[in-house]
């Protein structure tokens, strides 16, 4: 079922008609540090979000090929195709969420006044695609060394298309994700269905998975971000419950 407190929505979370006022941007980083994770409904104008996602079905509809490997996509169960539109591309309307003001405070609140910009990336699911299985984005060996997703949502997630969002709160106090097989029910888990123009707040730590596609795609954009002492490549890592998987190699650097 999908979890019933959350998400706020932009009004409840922040406060109108000042919604950047620095006591609702505290509660929020307070929320987000206690649970791992913070939604907040209507962040971002619906008319910036139908550019964006026009953007993406256009990309995709020329690019539909994935640069993982086959042994990444058989042993993670996970299929998704990235896209890194600022880097690749000179669409300015994905710089838009990078200049919004909101989501800069509330990112400062979180991580400090000073945090590394990674750029977005933007994950694309088609139908009939697994979407991803249990996964932790970095090793919480060190748990100040994590990543933070700022995850935005162009499209509503619905369950006649699937790609609902799983997590257990919580998870990113120190607690390394069990080995086992890939897609199992953790108690305590939730499911999130953001809706178009939600902020997701996602901590890297927290353990977390994609439902299967089942109808149409599913798109997501992480405007990744980090601690401003964290390196840039603190992702390269991804821990799986079955593997440890090395990016930058196309490796696994362990098995589980």
């Amino acid at each position: 079922m999908p979890h019933s407190s959350f998400p706020l929505s932009f009004e409840t979370a922040l406060g109108i008609p000042h919604p950047n006022r620095p006591m609702h941007i505290e509660n929020a980083a307070k929320s987000f540090w206690k649970d791992g994770y913070h939604v907040i409904e209507n962040a971002f104008d619906p008319e910036l979000m139908d550019r964006l996602h026009a953007h993406i079905s256009h990309h995709f509809s020329e690019n539909l090929v994935s640069v993982q490997t086959d042994e990444f996509t058989r042993a993670s169960k996970c299929e998704t195709l990235p896209w890194f539109p600022q880097r690749d591309s000179q669409i300015s309307d994905f710089d838009a969420v990078d200049s919004d003001t909101f989501l800069s405070k509330l990112t400062s609140a979180i991580l400090g006044a000073d945090w590394n910009n990674l750029c977005s990336m933007v994950m694309f699911s088609p139908k009939g695609t697994q979407g991803q299985a249990w996964h932790q984005d970095c090793p919480p060996e060190t748990p100040d060394r994590f990543n933070l997703k700022r995850l935005i949502y162009t499209r509503d997630i619905v369950p006649e298309v699937g790609g609902e969002l799983l997590l257990v709160p919580g998870t990113h106090r120190n607690q390394e994700l069990p080995a086992g097989e890939p897609d199992v029910t953790f108690p305590g888990q939730i499911e999130l269905r953001p809706k178009k123009g939600t902020l997701v707040l996602l901590h890297g730590h927290t353990w977390h998975r994609v439902l299967p596609v089942v109808g149409g795609h599913r798109v997501s954009t992480n405007y990744r971000a980090a601690p401003a002492t964290i390196e840039a490549d603190v992702t390269d890592i991804c821990v799986y419950r079955n593997m440890r998987y090395q990016f930058s190699t196309q490796s696994v650097v362990q098995q589980r």
